[in-house]
């Protein structure tokens, strides 16, 4: 299995980004994606995540109404879309993959792509 994420970069405050996760080396039905974050010195955390078959979805609470995960099944592509960002929004993002439910525990997650970089300045 290979992710491969994309699309970070430089915003101001109260811009916009899409980060797109690429998967590839195996059918992901039943898997679920998340993206998760880590800023200098804190610990990787959970942002949002999609079942492959996109019914169900889950936010961290600090990110809510302000991004959307979404995936496009016959690209194999999970995205992103972040809005109204924020300084405090500034970190490495990663997306992950796993069988089963959506959780917000890095450890539980198989395998991992390289992380994008996303910043925000006020």
């Amino acid at each position: 299995v290979q992710l491969q994420a994309s699309g970070g970069g430089l915003v101001q405050a109260g811009g916009s980004l899409r980060l797109s996760c690429a998967a590839s080396g195996r059918a992901f039905s039943g898997y679920v994606m998340g993206w998760f974050r880590q800023a200098p010195g804190k610990e990787r955390e959970f942002v949002a995540g999609i079942t492959w078959s996109g019914g169900i979805i889950d936010y961290a609470d600090s990110v809510k109404g302000r991004f959307t995960i979404s995936r496009d099944s016959a690209k194999n592509t999970v995205y992103l879309q972040m809005n109204s960002l924020k300084p405090e929004d500034t970190a490495v993002y990663y997306c992950a993959t796993k069988w089963g439910g959506i959780v917000p525990t890095p450890h539980a997650y198989d395998y991992w792509g390289q992380g994008t970089q996303v910043t925000v300045s006020s």
